[in-house]
């Protein structure tokens, strides 16, 4: 019989049975839901609502479920639907009445709800690592190449001049700013709703706060229909993991263009690459390809979570059961990606010739040409009119800029001189871009060592969280 079946005078069908069963999902959460029911056998005991004796006995029989889990001697049941009721039979099937005397005072809505926060809590936290190891990747290529000259796009057409290393460093502001998403989301995960019962407590003198502490959280949920009726902690992880995903799959979009014969910008490592079945000559980039491709994955989780929790009535519905295999899925995917994204990218060869050689097409220095005469005491809009001029001549022609003669600048304008041509320089133009956030080598470099410290800071953080739990 079902732990819920003594109103019921049949026993489910067994397809009926299957369909609503989660234990195929939900029981990577065994070892929450283990440690979430010590901590409430042992408030129970303290608050005098089951005997010592019992608490002792349920405490030594989730460890040795845990340690029989772990062993792989325990093969769960669809019989027994989810995780909470899958221990829960085992443990009373172990140490009889003591057993079933743990699910006083509580219900699977706050057990489910607080299993997936302390399972979130470790997924935000492995994550958070994961985009750490990416930025520290990002930060030593980047320092490899302050001088390798690159073009700069917009609207993927060649605009001005800019560096490998100030090109890439964008994205190690994007992965900053996803760690930091995730400590805010992390922030509003860490919130005990055991103790909410099935959706209005329980008249039992349970202490919340105990339980909240023993488990490692930093609050409570300050109500109890709230505690086991939203899911806005899974949307916001789950929109935090969309994020991430977007920004790979930005940089595995260049990636993936820079190692094509057209850019040539950049050659993927054999080992991080695939061939052809019928052409011997490919080389494919199939894993950035992948991540980019697994980005549509994490969307669709979102927003089917989004979907499912959109017209729910308070309290819990069966229909929240949805939320795991997207979250889960999600968590996974993103996890993965990250894992492979970094060697994919350490060991990626940058050709700076080529990159060098593009940049000096497409006339990337007009914009230095125009600043130039404005610095000469020509209105800037006149300035940009007469390089245009310059550019279409040159287009005409054939030629770069700097391949004219001061006395044919100077018939474009008579405030051209000799030092126009230093101006023109793509190296001098990317150093005379000494600004805050500019590519200039200097801020560049030091915009490298203001995100090493916050990897260290970060590092530390964590290390200093893990030591206190």
């Amino acid at each position: 019989m079902k732990l819920w079946g003594g109103r019921f005078s049949a026993e489910p069908d067994k397809s009926a049975n299957d369909f609503q069963s989660s234990i195929r999902f939900d029981s990577r959460m065994y070892l929450e839901d283990i440690e979430g029911s010590a901590a409430h056998a042992e408030m129970l005991a303290k608050k005098g609502i089951i005997s010592a004796e019992d608490a002792a006995r349920i405490a030594a029989g989730l460890k040795d479920i845990l340690a029989d889990i772990e062993a792989g001697k325990i093969a769960f049941s669809a019989d027994n639907e989810d995780i909470h009721m899958n221990i829960e039979t085992l443990l009373t099937a172990r140490i009889g009445d003591s057993g079933k005397r743990l699910h006083t005072a509580r219900s699977r809505n706050d057990q489910v709800a607080l299993d997936l926060r302390l399972y979130l809590k470790k997924a935000i936290s492995r994550i958070q690592g994961r985009l750490l190891s990416l930025i520290e990747a990002i930060l030593d290529k980047a320092s490899e190449h302050l001088d390798t000259i690159m073009p700069g796009y917009t609207h993927l057409q060649r605009a001005q001049p800019t560096t490998f290393a100030h090109h890439i460093m964008a994205y190690a502001e994007m992965f900053k700013r996803d760690h930091e998403r995730l400590e805010d989301c992390l922030s509003r995960t860490d919130s005990s709703p055991l103790g909410s019962c099935a959706m209005a407590t329980t008249t039992y003198s349970i202490d919340r706060e105990m339980t909240a502490a023993a488990l490692g959280f930093s609050s409570i949920t300050q109500n109890s229909i709230d505690g086991v009726s939203d899911r806005d902690f899974v949307i916001e992880f789950a929109s935090c993991l969309s994020i991430i995903m977007m920004h790979l799959s930005r940089f595995c979009e260049e990636i993936i263009l820079w190692a094509s014969h057209e850019f040539g910008f950049v050659a993927l490592d054999d080992s991080w690459s695939t061939g052809s079945s019928i052409m011997p000559q490919k080389k494919n980039p199939d894993i950035a390809e992948l991540i980019r491709g697994k980005t549509g994955r994490v969307y669709g989780n979102l927003m089917s979570i989004l979907t499912v929790m959109k017209a729910l009535p308070l309290a819990y519905n069966k229909d929240m059961q949805e939320d795991k295999e997207c979250i889960f899925d999600s968590y996974d995917t993103v996890e993965q990606c990250l894992s492979v994204f970094v060697p994919m990218f350490s060991t990626m060869k940058i050709n700076k010739d080529r990159m060098l050689s593009a940049a000096s097409g497409g006339f990337l220095n007009a914009t230095d040409c125009a600043d130039y005469l404005a610095k000469k005491g020509v209105p800037f809009r006149d300035a940009y009119t007469i390089t245009g001029k310059i550019v279409r001549h040159c287009l005409e022609n054939g030629l770069k800029i700097e391949d004219l003669a001061v006395d044919q600048l100077k018939a474009f304008s008579d405030r051209f001189d000799d030092d126009v041509y230093e101006y023109l320089d793509l190296l001098h133009c990317v150093k005379e871009r000494n600004v805050p956030g500019g590519p200039a080598p200097d801020r560049v470099a030091c915009h490298i060592e203001i995100l090493r410290r916050f990897v260290e800071d970060s590092k530390s953080d964590r290390k200093n969280q893990q030591d206190r739990s």
